[in-house]
């Protein structure tokens, strides 16, 4: 798989904000991405070295608009830990 599209973006939300503050950072990436790939990838783009990480899977869910039935797709999430000392300047300012 290429590096290139391994990372697909970074999740702003209130919990990935909270976690920047401890040096963790929650991206969302491609569902056959493994925990090796994603670390060379953000080591290649953001030139940090990474500590750690956990992958999170995100089944989807049944969803309704009117009487159709649908499906919202899952998604895979990672959530980097970076070694002491270094940042991402990714997360809005407040």
């Amino acid at each position: 798989m290429s590096s290139k599209f391994i990372v697909n973006h970074p999740v702003i939300s209130e919990k990935a904000t909270r976690l920047g503050t401890l040096g963790k950072y929650v991206f969302l990436v491609e569902l056959r991405a493994t925990a090796s790939e994603v670390r060379k990838a953000i080591h290649r783009e953001y030139k940090v070295d990474v500590a750690d990480i956990h992958m999170i899977n995100v089944k989807s869910k049944a969803r309704r608009l009117g009487q159709t039935l649908g499906r919202r797709p899952g998604y895979r999430k990672a959530i980097v830990t970076l070694k002491s000392g270094q940042k991402l300047d990714i997360l809005p300012q407040a």
